[in-house]
């Protein structure tokens, strides 16, 4: 029986799926570890250390060279993606932002549960716009 361990480990159970049917998909076995504690405290994600993805120790090296590989090029290749502009400041440097998670934690720390709905949306690092998606 051969010993496993982490050779990666992520914020949300989902993407640590997506990384496990890409080992399986190549042949590694993998388990993952965590998701369910994350699933149920999502707050909780960082201080356990995240969702780790485990494999046997022999596959280690191939194993971290497959998640290592980065098809961001091929996917924009294929749909053409263009830059998303800010409509306020016409800036380039937009990310996925969260309004209100910060509230909601310390909200969390006091009660034991989020009183506050969050709003997923783009925001300008520039300017501070926020759209609501």
């Amino acid at each position: 029986m051969s010993k496993f361990i982490v050779v990666s480990k992520y914020s949300f159970p989902l993407d640590a799926h997506i990384a496990k049917a890409s080992l399986e998909s190549e042949g590694i076995p993998a388990h993952i570890a965590d998701e369910h504690t994350v699933n149920m405290q999502w707050l909780y994600s960082d201080a356990i250390g995240g969702v780790r993805l485990y494999v046997p120790e022999e596959f280690e090296i191939e194993a971290k060279a497959i998640l290592a590989l980065n098809f961001s090029a091929d996917v924009d290749s294929v749909f053409e993606a263009t830059p998303e502009h800010c409509p306020k400041c016409n800036g380039l440097d937009l990310i996925n932002y969260t309004k209100g998670k910060k509230p909601a934690f310390i909200v969390f720390i006091l009660l034991g549960f989020p009183l506050f709905f969050y709003q997923h949306g783009r925001k300008c690092k520039d300017c501070g716009w926020f759209k609501e998606m």
